[in-house]
């Protein structure tokens, strides 16, 4: 029973530092979107993640089978989907207003899918996914004085983003404990691939310039290792506490936002994202 106890703990801990990680990933991926092109700082991200992936899965090799990899490749396409709705999403509108839509998006579909697979949630649980709803609703709304669209097609990159996120966390709680790291190797390499081809489809600038490098470097290795915390910590803690916990990245993201960028949001938007981080919490303790 102790040695339960101490996992439970240590795979809190490790989903704690995911969010952390992942909210600093996402405020410097949002911030060089800001200043390049979306496109060219999730590409490099994922670059970035896949080298450093590469690295560690040669320092620590496992035992993966093929399905494994399919779970890695189902990762990497829910990380690309994420990540560049993510930063395009930052770059048309406030962070304090995308991230935390996203993170309910992450939160509740981690939630179901670990019903589904028999982790079912308790009271708690559900009454964090109701009020959630409320909340997103006023995050959603766009401030008196703003009436141009961008605000609106932030939030909708946000949701996209938190079904893209959770697509990701729910495949890699598939992972089996003795795949080591490789198969996140393949979810960070399919994940480029796929922003490659989607910004090559779409005519957008993907071709990273020097200056992108910096940015999107950074961000891909925190992305990383908040990806390698969230696995491990799926095995001690199961995929919903550890999804929901990690879903609350949008907190670092945020207080960096308002450290560093002097991001102001509207009253109805703050009363949304306290209602949103009280839902996420409210899943938390479920």
């Amino acid at each position: 029973m102790r040695i339960r106890l101490d996992a439970m703990n240590i795979g809190f801990f490790l989903a704690l530092a995911s969010a952390i990680a992942y909210g600093a990933s996402d405020f410097l991926g949002g911030v060089g979107s800001r200043r390049y092109s979306s496109w060219q700082v999730a590409l490099v991200g994922q670059c970035a993640g896949a080298l450093v992936m590469l690295v560690a899965g040669l320092m620590l090799p496992g035992s993966p089978s093929a399905t494994d990899f399919v779970w890695a490749l189902l990762a990497g396409a829910g990380s690309a989907t994420g990540s560049i709705s993510l930063y395009r999403g930052f770059a048309r509108g406030r962070m304090g207003l995308v991230a935390p839509t996203s993170a309910v998006g992450a939160a509740v579909l981690t939630v179901l899918a670990g019903a589904a697979f028999g982790e079912w949630p308790g009271s708690l649980v559900w009454f964090g996914i109701v009020a959630a709803l409320p909340g997103i609703w006023l995050v959603s709304r766009t401030p008196s004085g703003d009436r141009s669209s961008n605000s609106r097609l932030a939030f909708v990159d946000g949701a996209i983003a938190g079904v893209g996120f959770g697509v990701l966390f729910v495949a890699l709680a598939q992972v089996s404990a003795g795949a080591g790291l490789l198969p996140l190797v393949a979810n960070q390499s399919f994940g480029a691939v796929l922003i490659f081809m989607a910004a090559a489809g779409l005519r957008q600038d993907w071709r990273p310039s020097p200056r992108v490098l910096g940015w999107g470097s950074a961000s891909g290795v925190l992305g990383a290792v908040g990806t390698l915390a969230f696995m491990v910590a799926t095995q001690s803690t199961g995929l919903g506490i550890a999804g929901v916990l990690a879903s609350l990245y949008p907190a670092i993201t945020v207080l960096l936002a308002a450290l560093f960028l002097g991001e102001r949001i509207a009253v109805s938007q703050r009363a949304g994202i306290g209602i949103c981080t009280l839902a996420v919490a409210a899943m938390a303790l479920g």
